[in-house]
């Protein structure tokens, strides 16, 4: 019962961040051609909203960790705590980009929702990668046709 309810809460955090991301993106995507910026500016913007999506992201699962922690039987975030909020937000973002250091580390049930968010993570991180290589090609061929002219 406790697993099934593990995966339940994983599949909604991660049908959570991907519709997060997808708006951020899609607003990321829009923002430039609203701003009266330089390019190399615009860019920085366009970073900023795609880091700023992560955070969010990752925010999500800590705060779903902190949650499950103090009111579930799921499991618990272990590991040298140093009690509140930032450890779930370390532990999340260390989950997140799979950097996994392992000094704090999810037991009982915890485990399926930690190992789901490194997949979601890789997976966002992946499109955020894709969507800035695109942007970024975007631009540079907008520089490249306006040097080299008709």
């Amino acid at each position: 019962m406790v697993h099934g309810l593990s995966i339940i809460v994983a599949l909604a955090l991660t049908t959570a961040t991907v519709v997060i991301h997808y708006e951020l993106l899609q607003f990321a995507g829009t923002l430039p051609e609203r701003l009266p910026f330089a390019t190399r500016a615009r860019m920085l913007i366009v970073i900023a909203v795609v880091l700023a999506a992560h955070v969010l992201e990752a925010g999500l699962y800590a705060l779903t960790y902190g949650l499950l922690q103090t009111y579930s039987v799921m499991g618990a975030v272990g590991g040298h705590l140093e009690g509140d909020w930032l450890d779930y937000f370390y532990f999340s973002l260390a989950t997140y980009t799979t950097l996994g250091i392992g000094d704090l580390h999810p037991s009982g049930s915890m485990r399926l929702i930690a190992g789901i968010e490194s997949l979601n993570g890789l997976v966002l991180i992946g499109w955020s990668a894709s969507f800035t290589y695109l942007t970024m090609e975007e631009f540079w061929g907008v520089r490249r046709s306006e040097r080299d002219g008709p």
